[in-house]
């Protein structure tokens, strides 16, 4: 049998998935131009990755795909995060006090630090102690 072009995908990990997806349906399908686009990952939009498959099989892996597309094989998976608005305001307050403190020249070596530099570096520690006890808290 002739292999046709079932399905052209711009991702390789997409183009697995849907692979293996059509593979737990006893369709036999094949993921070409893998290795020129894992080893040039730019090339993943130009070439696009094929999924071929026998012309016989052909019909029924597009009308699964676009079923699955349609989302007829999604299942309630039950693990949705709830928002924590203490996190939030966690995360925006370090990132507050890391940008003022970001004057800090880690890279510099300075022999002396300027008093700046100390207060952003107290910021930085006071920030993370808070984050840990808001997370022990909220646990």
């Amino acid at each position: 049998m002739s292999l046709v072009e079932i399905a052209r995908f711009t991702d390789v990990y997409e183009a697995d998935l849907a692979a293996a997806f059509l593979a737990s349906h006893d369709i036999e399908v094949s993921v070409t131009e893998r290795f020129q686009t894992t080893v040039d990952p730019l090339m993943q939009r130009a070439l696009g990755i094929r999924l071929m498959g026998h012309a016989g099989d052909a019909d029924q892996a597009r009308e699964l795909l676009e079923r699955a597309r349609q989302g007829e094989f999604m299942e309630a998976d039950g693990d949705d995060v709830a928002s924590q608005p203490q996190a939030r305001w966690a995360g925006r307050g370090i990132a507050l006090f890391a940008a003022m403190a970001s004057g800090y020249p880690a890279t510099s070596l300075p022999r002396r630090l300027k008093p700046i530099q100390i207060a952003g570096m107290l910021l930085i520690v006071a920030m993370v102690v808070l984050s840990w006890a808001l997370w022990l808290w909220a646990m």
